[in-house]
């Protein structure tokens, strides 16, 4: 009996470090084979409680009935739980269908994602409705932003790969897609290195690069050799910003000559070339020093600011706008760019009202999950889809050295624009004067 004990607790045990070295070695091996059974197993067993403790559950008769000459009003004893499919296994966790019962919307499922995390024992759960009636509640077995790898996306104009998402998938943002975005995060949140991912990725192709970074160019400088301008003062950005709204109305020339509605209906002999604004500290831009002057720069800022988000998409000038707080104590001009900007991505950030204002406006549910990032998640985000939808999402870390290295490569590349040249040389030398 001993021997047969002992055999049976060597197999147990060899089976319990073969998973273990299984789950290190191949994680999405070892989800398949142990982790999406027992979690299936659990879906299955808890869905008709969890529907009924969260009030998923629906009657088949109306609450109320007539009974001889009084309304009697109660709870039907056995009320109907809606249809869900089997689990599905994904890379990540696990999907599961739901026919919603008629007058249920998609409301009460997000609102029962947080038992149904518990009940399940995962990650997370996200609820989205793919269709009308139909619900999808995706589970994640584990943070797949814990120690994230690398992705892959194929390369396009304007198009960069700066991280991966909770989902799996690259983390691509795409100008030509949503031409304007704005990025908030506290500091050390990661979102220094989100900017300088995005400028890498953008560094190699045909594209031009503004930097306006008021704090002295400590953010933006490493990049100044591939950048086409630079200003590193509110006074600078003011002339740098005047310079754009010059190539964004030379643009607009062009396109009604020709006839059309965007610099991508023009033949690439005639088409000019994109530019990429990155807007580092935006607040710098907004708070005044009490001053004549300081008022009318802020001003000058928040307008011309306003002018380029409202028209540059089309004329190919798109913004990336980034700060650590962006709140409406900075005025309303904040609120109408924030308005502008519909890409949004918002790291760890110190006060609710930044989270608000970033997302607020797109998703409630979004604005707790940003609010929820850690001090020990830095580079994790929550960025919102072309769709409408937001995930959690973490960007890839570039090195000083890397930064260094793509900045020599790409240096030859960087497009002369001589509007913004003249601009900001005539503000310099009025200064030295």
């Amino acid at each position: 009996m001993s021997t047969v004990l002992l055999a049976l607790g060597t197999v147990v045990l060899l089976w319990a470090l073969g998973g273990e070295l299984l789950r290190r070695r191949c994680p999405v091996g070892h989800w398949y084979i142990a982790g999406y059974p027992a979690a299936a197993l659990r879906v299955w067993s808890t869905w008709r409680r969890v529907a009924l403790l969260n009030d998923l559950a629906v009657n088949r008769r109306p609450p109320r009935a007539l009974l001889g000459g009084l309304v009697v009003i109660g709870d039907a004893l056995r009320p109907v739980v809606p249809r869900a499919s089997l689990p599905r296994a994904t890379r990540l966790g696990l999907t599961v269908t739901v026919r919603m019962c008629p007058g249920q919307t998609p409301a009460v499922y997000r609102a029962a994602a947080e038992a149904f995390t518990h009940a399940w024992k995962v990650h997370a759960v996200r609820v989205t409705s793919p269709e009308r009636g139909m619900v999808r509640i995706a589970a994640l077995a584990s943070d797949p932003l814990t120690s994230p790898g690398l992705a892959m996306a194929p390369k396009a104009l304007l198009s960069a790969l700066v991280g991966i998402g909770e989902s799996g998938g690259a983390w691509v943002i795409d100008l030509l897609e949503v031409p304007h975005w704005l990025v908030t995060g506290a500091t050390r949140s990661g979102k220094s290195t989100l900017l300088a991912r995005l400028i890498a990725e953008l560094s190699p192709q045909d594209v031009a690069l503004v930097g306006i970074d008021c704090k002295g160019g400590m953010e933006l400088g490493p990049f100044a050799p591939r950048l086409s301008a630079l200003a590193t003062s509110r006074r600078e950005a003011v002339a740098l910003l005047g310079g754009l709204l010059i190539e964004l109305h030379q643009r607009m020339r062009l396109c009604r000559g020709h006839d059309t509605r965007s610099i991508w209906e023009l033949s690439p002999k005639l088409r000019p070339v994109p530019v990429v604004i990155v807007v580092d500290e935006v607040a710098e831009l907004y708070l005044s020093d009490g001053t004549r002057a300081g008022r009318a720069e802020s001003e000058q800022c928040s307008a011309m600011l306003l002018r380029l988000v409202q028209l540059g998409g089309a004329l190919g000038l798109h913004l990336v706008v980034a700060g650590q707080r962006v709140g409406s104590d900075l005025g309303p001009g904040v609120t109408a760019l924030r308005a502008q900007l519909g890409g949004r991505i918002c790291h760890r950030v110190h006060d609710s009202g930044t989270a608000e204002m970033t997302l607020g406006d797109l998703d409630k549910d979004a604005v707790a999950a940003a609010q929820s990032i850690t001090p020990e998640e830095p580079g994790v985000a929550i960025r919102t889809g072309p769709d409408g939808g937001w995930e959690r999402a973490r960007s890839h870390r570039l090195t000083p050295e890397e930064t260094a290295g793509t900045v020599a490569r790409h240096a030859s590349r960087t497009p002369h624009l001589p509007t913004l040249e003249i601009t900001l040389a005539g503000m310099r030398e009025g200064e030295e004067e």
